[in-house]
């Protein structure tokens, strides 16, 4: 019995191979338009779990993800980290020589700019990477225009992989959330997500902040994003190494609820302790 998951874009896209790297064959993706889509096929129960991107290591965090999140009352199962290789993709026969235009969402676009100006490409901004391969495989025009995609898209729709790996930069990892309506059980390597407000006084954040530094726990993440409903009073999205179900978080947790003036826990779940050499 293989699991639905739930990813945003076209097939091939990244998303999609998240959920393959972290099930393998033991699932099925769920194509969604959008995040908001996504959260919607979950809300609704047609699926079991959706695969949500949340921050890449070049551009930064996905602030929509994060803001569904906190008004969704689903909850974080585990984390997958995808080392994002894009691939120069064209119809069946083109040679390099013969591209001339490469087409692509505008930030692989940008991560692959050394080498489309080292081979004079016109770079095409497009609206999906997977969905430039798609385009392409539909309409291989006059065989002058590639995409840039993954291995993925290039084995669904049909195309050569001219380069593999052209991006600038070798670190380059996308952080993906599974998320669901369980309570995932511990891993060997956990982790906690959650955000929370600050009262209006010195020193509160560093007070809130301050519980965790006082128990050892380490804090892999700190963002403060604007808080909807009240102008220039921010929220915080925090994650630290630790299960809540261990002795010293709940100690933690329960100080932040006595100094803060909001927190909601987005989830305890099984993380990667990346050493990155290669994940």
């Amino acid at each position: 019995m293989t699991t639905t998951v739930a990813f945003q874009g076209i097939p091939g896209a990244y998303s999609e191979q998240a959920v393959r790297q972290h099930f393998g064959d033991a699932a099925t993706g769920h194509s969604c338009p959008t995040l908001s889509a996504l959260f919607e096929t979950l809300a609704r129960r047609e699926v079991k779990y959706g695969m949500l991107p949340v921050e890449n290591a070049l551009a930064g965090a996905v602030s929509q993800a994060y803001e569904l999140l906190m008004d969704s009352d689903l909850r974080i199962q585990a984390e997958v980290i995808v080392h994002v290789h894009h691939m120069l993709l064209v119809p069946k026969g083109v040679r390099l020589e013969d591209v001339k235009r490469v087409r692509s969402h505008p930030q692989a676009l940008a991560q692959c700019d050394q080498f489309i100006r080292r081979h004079k490409l016109e770079p095409t901004p497009w609206y999906d990477t997977s969905g430039s391969a798609h385009d392409l495989g539909q309409d291989p025009g006059d065989g002058r225009t590639a995409a840039i995609a993954s291995e993925l898209a290039g084995e669904l729709y049909g195309l050569d992989i001219l380069a593999r790996n052209i991006e600038d930069a070798a670190f380059n990892f996308t952080r993906f959330f599974l998320i669901g309506d369980d309570d995932p059980h511990p891993g060997e390597y956990n982790k906690t997500s959650l955000v929370f407000a600050t009262r209006n006084r010195p020193a509160a954040l560093y007070e809130c902040l301050g519980e965790f530094a006082q128990r050892g726990l380490n804090l892999t993440k700190i963002e403060s994003r604007p808080r909807r409903n009240r102008p220039w009073e921010p929220v915080f999205f925090l994650d630290f190494e630790g299960h809540w179900h261990d002795p010293v978080c709940q100690e933690a947790l329960a100080r932040l609820l006595q100094r803060a003036s909001f927190v909601k826990m987005l989830g305890s779940y099984p993380a990667i302790k990346a050493n990155w050499v290669g994940i």
